[in-house]
């Protein structure tokens, strides 16, 4: 790179209005801010628009793998960082990033999450692993999935690092949000699993449930954080229960055709 390197952190927002201000704030060091809003009835864009960000409107929605694609679409600089409209940069790792950018380093950059649940952030959980979300953007050519996108790259062989500072996460805010959030996702889950010929029911749902609340409340330490950290851990299985149960009771819905497992 002939001169100073770049940096864009891309956003993805639907109803975001309690939430936008705070992660838009939390990226001002960025060269660019880019959101694409997914139809929010609320006062979301115009939210973004007054921080400063370039919104883009894609309402209909095709799966949050073609919403990132749309979305680098609109990246003009060297570097960019996905950033969720409920997660917030914090001061250390806005350096982290940085540092990255000034370095013109190629590669691909996991972070972890410090979870925020009902008002308490989750400190003595174990992290549930990284997530890529800063990318070279000429080694970027977008993403695929419904949820739980994958990137996908030019170069596939470039080193994965992990950054050291953590992004915050306030994934879970209220009951009433994390029994939306749980429908949402069960059903996207569904979806994808019963495009690959996945099998679904009760008893299918109830192990992987089982199989996720205990690898998250008992190993990765949930139960130290006390009510907030069960109801935290109970909802992803919740929502690991229910996936299965639709792909066997939701056929209509998800419009796939699957057999009776």
């Amino acid at each position: 790179m002939s001169t100073k390197p770049t940096l864009c952190v891309a956003i993805i927002t639907l109803n975001e209005e309690r939430r936008i201000e705070q992660c838009i704030r939390s990226a001002q060091f960025a060269d660019q801010i880019i959101v694409a809003d997914s139809g929010s009835s609320d006062n979301t864009v115009a939210l973004a628009a007054a921080m400063g960000a370039a919104v883009h409107s894609y309402p209909d929605w095709q799966g949050f793998g073609e919403q990132r694609t749309r979305l680098f679409k609109h990246c003009n600089a060297d570097y960019i960082f996905f950033l969720d409209a409920d997660e917030v940069i914090p001061p250390e790792l806005e350096k982290e990033i940085t540092d990255i950018v000034r370095s013109g380093a190629n590669g691909v950059w996991e972070v972890l999450w410090n979870q925020v649940a009902y008002g308490k952030p989750l400190t003595r959980m174990k992290s549930t692993g990284g997530i890529p979300r800063l990318f070279r953007a000429d080694n970027l050519i977008g993403y695929e999935g419904l949820v739980h996108e994958a990137a996908v790259l030019k170069d596939k062989s470039v080193p994965v690092f992990k950054l050291k500072a953590r992004l915050f996460h306030y994934s879970r805010e209220t009951i009433y949000g994390s029994l939306q959030k749980l429908a949402q996702y069960a059903q996207l889950g569904a979806l994808k699993r019963a495009k690959k010929g996945k099998k679904g029911g009760v008893l299918r749902g109830f192990a992987s449930a089982l199989a996720n609340f205990l690898q998250l409340y008992v190993f990765r330490r949930g139960f130290l954080c006390g009510p907030e950290g069960f109801l935290f851990c109970f909802f992803i299985a919740l929502e690991c229960f229910f996936r299965y149960a639709m792909i066997e009771y939701d056929k209509d819905t998800l419009g796939v055709s699957t057999k009776r497992g």
